[in-house]
């Protein structure tokens, strides 16, 4: 599997409508925010190959012998229906495959898998997201909601470490404040290890799966949920790239 790590997601595109007295026009707008993350990690040791959202649909792997080489995969803030829905399978009603499935079955036998939060992320605005109704709400150590998951906390959330002698958690100090996360609920599972709260929920959770592993980040890895001052905290590195190494069981060997 080597050291790749396939990030699909964190992009996006701004249509904008500009008004000005009796006349208005249209701009497109396309933005990423995968830089922090992708430098953090990085500096762990690990290539990165991030795929924007809009490129899902059609490139993202159909089978699990194409995700055989990537050490893990993360999908932050990107829906199920752009998995689910190629454009063989919506614009020309085609058999393809059920890439949330592939993931799963990729994990099972041996893969690494993360979600990262967002709006488009665990159930999502307006729970269109719908990954609690695909294999990966299976395979996470969280079960997701089927109603909007979003909290939004404008006023800050300071995440609380419930485990500081897991090998991710080792090291960080105190959280710094986020502005919001997806809502989950932890599963009973004994494989399932709650790494991190906020606000009582899950912040942070691991679990082995078959014989590989998923984890979870319930709030963003950049802006808005992740302010600035996660972006500077001298965790943030640190702790990205203890995760991952945790989850393709680098760490101290395991």
């Amino acid at each position: 599997m080597g050291k790749n790590i396939l990030i699909a997601g964190e992009s996006w595109v701004k249509h904008i409508t500009h008004m000005k007295g009796f006349d208005m026009f249209t701009s497109i707008e396309y933005e990423t925010g995968v830089k922090w993350l992708k430098e953090a990690v990085e500096s762990g040791g690990f290539e990165v190959t991030h795929m924007p959202g809009h490129e899902v649909p059609d490139n993202f792997p159909f089978t699990k012998e194409e995700l055989n080489k990537y050490a893990a995969v993360v999908l932050s803030d990107i829906g199920a229906n752009s998995l689910l829905l190629s454009g063989d399978c919506f614009l020309r009603g085609r058999v393809t495959a059920d890439r949330c499935k592939v993931i799963a079955d990729y994990v099972s036998e041996g893969g690494a898998f993360a979600m990262i939060g967002g709006y488009m992320s665990f159930s999502g605005i307006d729970a269109k997201a719908r990954y609690g109704v695909t294999a990966i709400g299976d395979i996470l150590p969280v079960a997701i909601l089927n109603v909007d998951d979003r909290v939004e906390v404008p006023q800050g959330v300071t995440p609380r470490t419930v485990n500081e002698s897991h090998p991710i958690m080792s090291g960080l100090g105190e959280w710094p404040h986020f502005l919001g996360y997806n809502k989950t609920v932890i599963k009973t599972e004994s494989s399932v290890e709650l790494l991190s709260t906020a606000g009582g929920d899950p912040f942070v959770a691991v679990r082995e799966y078959g014989k590989g592993r998923t984890g979870i980040f319930a709030s963003d890895a950049a802006p808005h949920w992740g302010p600035v001052e996660f972006l500077e905290w001298r965790g943030y590195k640190k702790f990205w790239a203890q995760f991952f190494k945790w989850l393709v069981k680098e760490q101290n060997g395991k």
